[in-house]
Parts: C-alpha cells; structure tokens; sequence
C-alpha cells in the first residue's frame, strides 16, 4: 500500500484508485489485492508515460476541481479532487474523500472549492519564497455552474444557507 502511495506522486492518474483501495488496508480482502495487482499492470503498461516541464510555456498557476456527491453508498460522503497546473503540467493533487457528509451537489463543489482554496494560498506562499510571484489571481477552474453562480453572487438563500461560513471563506478569497 505504502508503494502505490509512493506512486502516486508522480502518476496523478491513479490518485483516486489508490484512495479507494487504501479504505480497506485494515480488513483487507482478496478482491482488494485484485485490484491492487490491476493498479500494478495499469501502471505497468503506462510506464513509458510520465510528467515532462518544458521551459517556456504557460506561467500562470491554475486550478481545476471537481467534486462527486454521495459517490460512497456506505456512507454518503463525497469525495472531491482537485490539480493545481503550472507550466501546462500538475504540479500538486489531491483526491480525498470529506470528513462530513454533505447535504447537496452544491455544497460539495463549496466544499471542494474550499479546500482548494486553502491549499492554494499555501502554495502560493511557497512560490513567492522560490521567486516565482504571480501577479494578478489564480483561477479555479470548476463544472457546477450552481457552485460559479453562487460564487458571484452574495445572496444567500435557505437552500444554501449551510454553507454560509464557506461561501464567504471563499468569496474572501476571490476578492484577494
């Protein structure tokens, strides 16, 4: 398990994989080393691919996240992932399934975006001290045109209003 985490650090592809299998690690079953040696061939049928950074191309630190809702039937949490890109290649990712249980699609992506948005001022500290400043703001790049609308848009109304301390969290981090 350990290694296919290790693993994961340079082939974001089997990020989401290797996070559903680690679920089991502790009453592990056959079928869960089933699929550990299928991630094993996926892998080693794609050992010729990897990450290459090229100099000259794209500057700009972006973000793209997405998020599922209820994917996990036993226990209805939601798993959400997200990429940060520099130079047109993935710099950092993450696929996590959340701590709570969220209450629709929207909130979700909120809370997806959220976490996106801590681990992109953690980032960006990081490429100031590198010499790597970006001026002007990152973009999220997000697929719930709910989650955008309500992004832009303050008004909050009661199917929404659960997520009032992420929205304005957020939104805060939009405007800096």
């Amino acid at each position: 398990m350990r290694s296919l985490m290790y693993l994961t650090t340079t082939q974001p592809d089997i990020m989401y994989s290797v996070s559903v299998f680690s679920r089991f690690m502790e009453h592990p079953k056959e079928v869960h080393f089933i699929v550990a040696r299928i991630i094993l061939m996926y892998l080693q049928e794609m050992s010729s691919y990897g990450i290459l950074y090229k100099k000259g191309v794209e500057f700009d630190l972006i973000r793209l996240i997405d998020s599922d809702f209820v994917r996990d039937t036993n226990d209805r949490k939601s798993t959400s992932e997200y990429v940060f890109m520099f130079r047109s290649r993935a710099i950092s990712w993450s696929s996590k399934k959340k701590p709570i249980v969220t209450l629709s699609t929207i909130e979700a992506e909120f809370v997806a975006s959220t976490t996106c948005a801590c681990h992109a001022i953690w980032l960006g500290n990081v490429f100031v001290n590198v010499y790597f400043p970006q001026e002007g703001p990152t973009p999220i790049y997000c697929d719930n045109n709910s989650t955008i609308k309500l992004s832009k848009d303050p008004v909050l109304h009661g199917r929404t209003k659960h997520i009032d301390v992420k929205f304005h969290f957020l939104t805060d981090f939009m405007k800096n």
